[in-house]
């Protein structure tokens, strides 16, 4: 784990499955129809259950790039934000990744959330390169932080040492080239 002080707030990067955060919500990568198959949503439905991809089909589909919110099933946390990066052809880019990131935070922010975790959005079935999903995600949290009331940390949770240390090494570039 590798944590960094932004203002009051802070993100940390770790290495790990998202669904063990103690967050008060963790971020779906999902498709705009909101069926959970593999990856992230499939790790979600099969600790969470069945009922969060229920819940979450009924609030679909949504323009990608957009987000809902449904309830953690037996998760721990409080709900689960599920943002559509990509649409029913599994593939992303840079602006859905980049919208799916703003909303994904805005959302959390109106609904007054302090910890939130992401996963790598749109890096696996999705085929985005882990590079600039790390760039966009950290440039985007960063600035989102400095302005943020109630969002306080923000982990980014990656399931494989490639992506953990893609993300660090984008989280160091960040600070100096500052």
């Amino acid at each position: 784990m590798h944590k960094v002080q932004i203002g009051n707030a802070s993100i940390e990067i770790i290495k790990g499955n998202i669904v063990n955060q103690e967050v008060d919500i963790i971020v779906n990568a999902a498709n705009n129809n909101f069926w959970m198959g593999g990856g992230v949503a499939g790790e979600i439905k099969k600790v969470g259950g069945k009922i969060i991809e229920e819940e979450a089909i009924e609030k679909g589909p949504v323009n990608p790039g957009k987000v809902i919110v449904t309830e953690a099933g037996e998760l721990k946390n409080k709900k689960i934000i599920h943002a559509a990066v990509m649409g029913q052809d599994l593939k992303t880019n840079e602006i859905l990744i980049k919208e799916a990131t703003i909303n994904t935070l805005k959302k959390a922010e109106e609904i007054r959330v302090t910890s939130l975790a992401f996963p790598a959005f749109g890096t696996g079935v999705g085929g985005f390169n882990l590079y600039k999903c790390a760039e966009i995600m950290l440039n985007l949290t960063i600035d989102f932080l400095l302005k943020s009331k109630f969002v306080n940390v923000v982990k980014f949770v990656l399931f494989s040492e490639k992506a953990y240390n893609i993300f660090l090494e984008e989280l160091d570039n960040f600070f100096h080239e500052k």
